[in-house]
């Protein structure tokens, strides 16, 4: 029976995001476990870095604080060391602000929430989804200002694709119900997704195998435990569950079976 049960809350994460896949998850957790070992001198400096745990931080309680570059602010979501090192963070860049050169060891995953990032490769509006594989540099900048959600060193070392996804770009698919759903990127045990609420759709109870990050991108998520509004991220344990909703219509980022 619990093979059964467990067969079928991964049927339903997996036809949540339609079509994304997922394998074994102990080569990945190895790997990250591994990771932390090695990159974490201090551990003063960590944060939320306890995948077995649960996470809920809404706009409201996040702490922005100044990076070392001029106009470009944070808010640490997870990290394992003060500048270096497995981290996801909101990132603003205020108008005319740029970020140093700098190189993405284990990889760099972007999504520009608002305003139009840039690099000298070219220009990424609201609504694009950008992959810089590991060994790749950059030097960021915007012109008129932007905010990004962004995950540092967190890929896996084979993962080598670049990917950019523009709003202009993307083929949404049916899911389940009224859902709509925009495939981002799959490797190995990982998936992520843009998922379409339509106004008042309630979707299934359902357990989170490897996992689940989600970032409120507009409108509000809402399940058993509480209400989350556009800019809110919550990071969910593997073997979790919830029963989501909403009451309008709302936007979110997803990502599964990556803890």
């Amino acid at each position: 029976m619990g093979n059964d049960c467990r067969s079928c809350d991964r049927n339903i994460e997996l036809r949540y995001i339609q079509g994304l896949i997922s394998s074994t998850l102990g080569d990945n957790v190895a790997k990250c476990e591994q990771y932390i070992m090695n990159t974490s001198d201090n551990n003063e400096f960590q944060l939320n870095m306890d995948f077995t745990q649960g996470v809920c931080l809404r706009p409201d309680n996040q702490e922005w604080v100044t990076s070392p570059a001029d106009g470009v602010s944070r808010v640490h979501l997870e990290r394992v060391a003060e500048e270096s090192g497995h981290v996801t963070s909101f990132v603003t860049f205020a108008p005319g602000s740029s970020f140093p050169e700098h190189c993405h060891h284990q990889g760099e995953e972007i999504y520009v929430l608002e305003g139009v990032f840039s690099d000298e490769y070219g220009d990424y509006p609201a609504g694009t989804y950008i992959r810089n594989p590991p060994g790749t540099k950059h030097t960021p900048f915007t012109k008129n200002g932007c905010k990004l959600f962004v995950k540092l060193e967190q890929f896996q070392s084979e993962d080598l694709e670049p990917v950019i996804i523009r709003p202009d770009g993307q083929q949404w698919t049916a899911g389940i119900g009224g859902l709509k759903v925009l495939s981002l990127h799959t490797f190995g045990t990982e998936s992520t997704a843009l998922v379409a609420w339509p106004k008042n759709e309630v979707f299934q109870k359902h357990r989170h195998m490897g996992g689940e990050e989600i970032v409120v991108i507009s409108g509000l998520f809402i399940d058993e435990y509480g209400e989350y509004p556009a800019g809110s991220w919550l990071r969910s344990p593997h073997m979790s569950q919830h029963f989501p909703r909403v009451e309008e219509e709302t936007l979110i980022y997803v990502k599964v079976g990556h803890l």
